[in-house]
């Protein structure tokens, strides 16, 4: 793909929000060319990539639209300030109109330096999730109601044509009602009914928003191949024999802490991954702890099953290579923060030993896929060429695509717990978790991203607002001072 000078296009960068369901985003403060053509280019890498590239054309023109709207938005709310006018007021309001775009157009460049000065931004998202692509794009002066009603207005989903919208549209002082006029039309091109785009602003920004569902069939086709996958991992065993008995004396109504504890003496595996666990950072106790019952004592019923299907998948799916050696290690990792944030922003004790174990699992899906024999992939090859799927679904899919559903689904098979199967299904779509486990997703999720984020992999305005919230994180500096506390912690922890 050709590059725009100085903004060369992060072709892994885009794979990953597209494979993780991140959002992509793309802020300027004054939209120049050179950005523009920036973000052609990056839109039509991102539609390749959920084989959309028929819809460059019109997304290209409906983002080109929305931003150069937003940026003339910004530059509004400088002119009115420096002539003393206020936007929500509709006497200055019409006032400042009548000689808004003479003035501007003649001293555009000091105005993009003021607006720029002030930081209002021009932001552009892309993202897909939940067999959604949403495209957003954002500008940080908050639309007045009476300009909201103008835009409404210029909205006008009954144009069947070009020549139908011209033939209604009058606009003399501002001209904007030809391009959202076209917007429609576009959208409508495409098979996009009314509820598609919405306009409409937070206490801080202006959002403008189009949903595009992916293609029914295509998304069936991704869905069937993923449970192909699932019904396909026979080869993977069910967990070992003494993890199964552990399991039974833990289910009956009469167990005990010393029936527990003995079972688990008989096995020196599982016993030295219970004692490391209970003397780990996780339990901060300020003795080592070396008998077996005390240490079933403090983990607690629920610990003890957790570990067990913790150390059981690990038993199955192993560390012996490179690749799934990261992957364990990313999950240690991310179960770390997760505890960590659990413990200092949430104080929800109940939900400790889940956050944990869900972080250590939640990549799941990426590991079977690390696991699975070769006859299996050419099934799966298979059946992608039988159902005429794009050679880039097998891409993605093996790059992580749907990792979270495989996983879940995995999970599901092994008879895991729903705290975790949610755990592992959701990490990359919080927002979706139900209710009872929402809190467990945004803490997994967030662990996740921090690991991202401290590997460079994805910025700081790509983190889901609802869950920074959640956890009252306003700002990138607070994610940094959390980071250089909880990264120094776990260095320390892996290294005692």
């Amino acid at each position: 793909m050709a590059t725009v000078p100085g903004l060369a296009v992060d072709e892994v960068k885009i794979r990953k929000a597209v494979q993780s369901g991140i959002p992509l985003t793309i802020t300027t403060y004054t939209l120049p060319r050179e950005v523009e053509l920036y973000i052609e280019q990056v839109i039509t890498f991102f539609l390749k990539l959920v084989h959309k590239d028929e819809l460059k054309d019109y997304v290209v023109y409906c983002v080109q639209e929305l931003a150069v709207n937003a940026k003339k938005a910004n530059t509004k709310r400088v002119y009115f300030q420096e002539r003393g006018l206020d936007l929500a007021n509709p006497r200055d309001y019409h006032e400042g109109m009548l000689t808004f775009k003479e003035d501007t157009l003649g001293d555009i460049g000091r105005y993009l330096r003021i607006q720029k000065g002030q930081g209002l931004y021009i932001k552009l998202i892309l993202l897909v999730k939940s067999n959604v692509i949403t495209i957003e794009v954002r500008n940080n002066t908050v639309v007045t109601p009476t300009e909201l009603v103008r835009i409404k207005q210029k909205l006008n989903w009954k144009y069947d044509n070009l020549e139908e919208a011209l033939g209604r549209i009058l606009d003399d002082s501002e001209g904007a009602g030809l391009g959202l006029a076209i917007l429609v039309l576009m959208l409508k091109k495409i098979g996009l009914q009314k509820d598609s785009f919405t306009i409409g602003s937070t206490e801080i920004e202006t959002i403008a928003r189009i949903r595009i569902p992916m293609d029914k069939a295509e998304v069936e086709n991704l869905s069937a191949l993923s449970s192909t996958i699932v019904a396909s991992v026979d080869s993977l065993p069910l967990f070992p024999e003494n993890i199964l008995r552990i399991q039974q004396i833990i289910r009956q109504p009469d167990a005990d802490i010393n029936s527990i504890a003995q079972r688990i003496s008989v096995d020196p595996a599982i016993t030295a991954e219970l004692l490391k666990t209970v003397n780990s950072v996780q339990y901060m106790h300020t003795k080592r702890v070396n008998n077996i019952a005390e240490a079933v004592k403090l983990v607690g019923i629920q610990g003890i099953k957790n570990l067990l299907f913790s150390y059981g998948t690990r038993k199955i799916l192993g560390n012996d290579s490179v690749d799934k050696r990261a992957l364990w290690e990313h999950s240690y990792k991310t179960a770390f923060y997760a505890y960590n944030l659990i413990r200092n922003f949430q104080a929800k004790a109940d939900v400790l030993d889940d956050v944990y174990v869900g972080g250590i699992l939640h990549d799941m899906g990426k590991i079977i896929f690390a696991n699975v024999h070769p006859d299996l992939m050419r099934n799966i090859r298979e059946f992608c060429d039988k159902k005429a799927l794009p050679p880039t679904t097998f891409e993605n899919l093996a790059a992580g695509m749907n990792h979270a559903e495989i996983g879940a689904l995995i999970a599901e098979k092994w008879n895991f717990p729903s705290a975790l199967i949610c755990a592992i299904r959701y990490h990359h779509d919080p927002l979706a978790a139900p209710a009872k486990y929402r809190i467990l997703a945004d803490t997994v999720y967030l662990a996740n991203m921090f690991c991202e984020y401290e590997n460079g992999i994805i910025s700081f305005d790509q983190l889901e607002p609802a869950v920074l919230a959640r956890f009252g994180i306003k700002t990138k500096n607070q994610i940094d001072n959390l980071l250089a506390r909880f990264s120094a912690a776990f260095k320390k922890e892996r290294e005692g």
